[in-house]
């Protein structure tokens, strides 16, 4: 039986009380009263106290079982000095690359460095290094040698095993080998991580603590936990639903009597038939699968056989249902890497207790004055869920969080709108967003606890939304309505993902939502228009994204309000063809939609479409025995310039391109100057490239003579409408090339788009 989060006798240090802020340096630490601390945290972001970021609520969640914890943030890693700065701490240390995955956040979609870190006073850039959790790690042993090194957070989740890595072009190791961790902690952490921290208080070696979900450790290649263990290749499993044989109900049993055989009769045993309950049965193969290992290709077999790469990805991920999952293991040399099942999700009151630990809300005073963008963006909004079971292939929010939904109080929410309105400096009275991974899931579940706990669907929702998936939006529709009354709340704004396939089973919800919710523009994200791209998304067709604007529309006509839908798509995803990026580009015309952000395609270590890209093939699908679907991938720089261009037909620097593209593939008549057109045929002076020997149309009032500019008879029609800018201090808006990525969570990430699913 699972413990209860806050089961845990207190440590000791308990008696020593709450920090204002937890410690960042010697001074500090004397002014509490300690001579050391029992846990330092090691992060690549700036400490800001508040539960959207991930340190601070893994700091605050230990402090209250009575450790005490520092924090290093953004040390130099040039030398091990800076991860001395607290002295060697009495248990471990705690290390993650912060709320974003270290290489997402310093590179763009195009393998660009990018000029700033919203994460870092005044957005400074270069104040991580590439793969930080390995180099913080290593920098923690060589610092203090032989103290445990623990580490966890959004990047060392998703490279818990052998993984592509885009920034690189290689698959690399796990994390584990790399780093020389002792253990990883990977998933929603809370559990793991006090289980772990008690355990080595009261005395037991890291290294014999390996019966704690959510963790992966190295091990030798013959070790099992007892020798019941079983266990079994992958390559044995590569399928769907249910795996294990069931035990036979007509089992002969040997108790009971038997007849006696007659003097030179065959020696036949007769024994009764006892038939098996269906419980027992099913208990019997929980059991079994409770003590089974699944042995996943060995590091070298993925790194040099695609099809063994994306049959393991598939493997992986069938396995990710804390209900019915079973540990995995991979070798890498001479020793395996051995992964736990997932953690057990957070229930409601305990939930509720994590984000109601004593957070000052703000950045430690050592930053002075200095914006932290990442904070800006955050500091009036409010976590109301983890999770996500919509199972989008580009996803991480799934592989780190999982898709079981973990959902506050509404009292618990309220409470936290209230203490923002009351000691939030700055506070106008506008609550940015009430949200999550998604904003729209809130509470909803499986209706049958027994049916989730069996399930091996990777989405709720696709290809259609699942018979037993509760889509009731009533608890939200509350939550909003008590929210925006309270007392000094002028207005609820809801800013995160909206699963519109979802809302618009709830009319009602739609309502609430565009009439009191939306200031001027909601963002959702169909993410293409064509078929082939959408089912290696794992996304909905675009009936949904028109019947939800049908809503949209009529619901903010009915208050007499000018709002406007802005969708966001993604260019050169697996499976998505030139064709496919022409139909979406003809179809933002049609609706006059010119983008101003675009997102291309990031390969994100372990999602499922970064298999597709790296491998070529479908692990939505059985992959080995000669039945892999090929999938069409984008990986040349050309193309995946001309798929981002597609998505912004409008913008005449891209008109070289896309008219070079429409001539080889045969539709010169999109090129022309009527609306009919896609593009002109036209060149403005100063933008692009001219096309050797072209003439440009004649100018207004004169004859054939080159237009300085485009003629004002063929100038664009404004952007209706058109998208607006990120708002300031926005870590990761949407388009910029960030994938989907997850918020506020122990050793997690914040998500960055925040745009609407």
């Amino acid at each position: 039986m699972t413990q209860t989060l806050f089961s845990h006798r207190k440590h000791w240090a308990a008696r020593l009380g709450t920090a204002p802020f937890l410690p960042m340096s010697r001074a500090e630490m004397a002014a509490l009263g300690w001579d050391a601390c029992d846990v330092i945290l090691v992060t690549g972001d700036a400490y800001i106290d508040h539960p959207s970021f991930g340190m601070a609520l893994v700091g605050r969640l230990l402090e209250a079982q009575g450790f005490r914890v520092g924090i290093i943030s953004q040390p130099d890693w040039h030398s091990a000095d800076a991860f001395r700065a607290l002295g060697q701490p009495t248990l471990y240390f705690g290390v993650t690359a912060g709320n974003m995955d270290s290489m997402v956040n310093r590179y763009t979609s195009d393998r660009k460095i990018r000029s700033d870190d919203a994460y870092t006073p005044n957005a400074a850039p270069d104040k991580r290094p590439d793969r930080a959790v390995t180099v913080y790690a290593q920098r923690c042993r060589e610092a203090f040698p032989g103290t445990p090194v623990i580490i966890g957070s959004i990047e060392a989740s998703l490279r818990r095993i052998a993984h592509y890595d885009y920034w690189s072009d290689t698959v690399r190791r796990s994390v584990l080998p790399d780093s020389k961790a002792d253990l990883l902690i990977f998933g929603n952490a809370e559990r793991a991580l006090l289980d772990v921290t008690h355990r080595l208080a009261k005395g037991e070696k890291l290294s014999d603590i390996r019966d704690v979900r959510g963790t992966g450790f190295m091990v030798a290649r013959d070790w099992k936990p007892e020798a019941s263990w079983i266990e079994v290749l992958s390559t044995e499993l590569d399928t769907p639903g249910a795996i294990d044989a069931h035990v036979d109900p007509y089992a002969m049993t040997p108790d009971g009597p038997t007849a006696q055989t007659p003097e030179g009769a065959d020696s036949i045993k007769t024994e009764p038939i006892r038939i098996v309950p269906k419980a027992a049965r099913l208990a019997a193969r929980q059991e079994v699968r409770a003590r089974t290992v699944i042995r996943l290709p060995d590091y070298d077999q993925v790194k040099n056989n695609p099809s063994f790469y994306a049959h393991a990805s598939r493997v992986f991920h069938l396995e990710s249902n804390p209900g019915n999952a079973r540990a995995l293991r991979q070798a890498h040399g001479e020793r395996d890497v051995w992964l736990n099942p997932p953690p057990i999700p957070l229930t409601t009151p305990e939930m509720d207790a994590v984000y109601d630990l004593p957070y000052a809300r703000a950045p430690h005073p050592s930053y002075g004055h200095a914006k932290i963008p990442a904070w800006e963006m955050i500091r009036f909004s409010v976590n109301i869920m983890r999770g996500c079971f919509g199972g989008c292939t580009f996803c991480s929010i799934t592989e780190h969080e999982g898709r079981i939904i973990q959902s506050r109080s509404e009292d618990s929410v309220i409470k936290e709108i209230e203490a923002i309105r009351d000691k939030t400096p700055g506070f106008t009275g506008i609550i940015s967003d009430l949200g999550g991974p998604t904003a729209n899931m809130y509470r909803m579940a499986c209706k049958s606890e027994k049916i989730e706990k069996a399930c091996r669907r990777l989405s709720c929702v696709f290809p259609d939304i699942c018979d037993n998936l509760n889509t009731d939006h009533t608890p939200l529709i509350h939550m909003y309505r008590r929210a925006r009354a309270l007392p000094g709340i002028k207005k609820i704004l809801i800013s995160s993902g909206l699963r519109y396939d979802l809302a618009v089973r709830s009319p009602e919800y739609v309502k609430e939502l565009v009439q009191h919710h939306v200031g001027g523009y909601l963002k959702i994200a169909p993410e293409h228009t064509e078929a082939g791209p959408l089912s290696k998304m794992m996304k909905p067709g675009m009936g949904a994204y028109d019947r939800f604007k049908e809503m949209f529309e009529a619901a903010s006509k009915a208050v007499g309000k000018k709002q406007y839908l802005i969708p966001y798509f993604i260019a050169a995803h697996p499976g998505t063809t030139d064709e496919d990026m022409l139909n979406l580009a003809l179809w933002l015309k049609q609706h006059d939609f010119r983008l101003d952000q675009v997102q291309t395609f990031l390969p994100t270590p372990m999602a499922l479409a970064t298999a597709m890209y790296h491998t070529e093939k479908n692990p939505l699908k059985k992959v080995l025995g000669g039945k892999g679907e090929p999938v069409s991938v984008v990986k040349q720089g050309r193309t995946r310039r001309l798929h981002k261009a597609f998505l912004r037909y409008h913008d005449a620097d891209n008109w070289p391109l896309l008219r070079e593209a429409l001539k080889a593939m045969g539709r010169e008549d999109l090129i022309g100057n009527s609306k009919k057109h896609l593009i002109p045929s036209y060149q403005p002076a100063g933008t692009g490239k001219q096309p050797e020997g072209a003439r440009t149309p004649r100018a207004e009032g004169g004859r054939g003579k080159p237009a300085a500019s485009k003629p004002a008879h063929a100038k664009p029609a404004p952007a209706k409408p058109a998208a607006p800018r990120p708002k300031p201090g926005k870590p990761a808006p949407a388009g910029d090339g960030r994938p989907h990525q997850v918020p506020k969570h122990p050793l997690s990430q914040r998500r960055g788009g925040g745009k609407s699913r």
